[in-house]
């Protein structure tokens, strides 16, 4: 597929796409007349990109650990360093907590939503919703 259709199937501008291939994170093939050619495997390597940028890591941080997300995969870093490693892991952990302040948001979110809908119901027998009733 060519860029736009990559861009329409993910969302990404054609700029974005662009930049994350001067970042090394894509790598699309080149067609006898130079345009840009990625397969349908790039539409998944696009959006684990985006997510890993909304959650705040850098692009030097992804190119490292977009091979971790392939599978079958081999894993061989041989430039991991301790630092990069204990970055990684403090990363890790950012996610984990920010993990769990999504799932409160969403359980919170969720318990308000069913309570409003099961007081808008209305009433068996009744064409008047829930809320409008005076409870007793």
């Amino acid at each position: 597929m060519r860029i736009g259709e990559l861009s329409r199937l993910t969302g990404a501008s054609r700029r974005i796409l662009r930049y994350y291939e001067e970042q090394g994170l894509i790598v699309p093939d080149r067609g006898a007349n130079g345009y840009r050619e990625y397969d349908d495997r790039y539409v998944d390597r696009v959006n684990q990109i985006r997510g890993l940028l909304d959650a705040g890591l850098p692009t030097r941080i992804i190119k490292q650990i977009l091979p971790c997300l392939d599978k079958p995969r081999s894993i061989h870093f041989p430039d991991a360093t301790p630092e990069m490693l204990a970055l990684l892991a403090a990363e890790r952990d950012r996610l984990t907590e920010r993990i769990d302040v999504l799932v409160r948001n969403r359980d919170a979110m969720s318990e308000y939503l069913s309570e409003v809908e099961q007081r808008r119901a209305p009433a068996p027998g009744s064409s008047e919703p829930a809320a409008g009733r005076l409870r007793g």
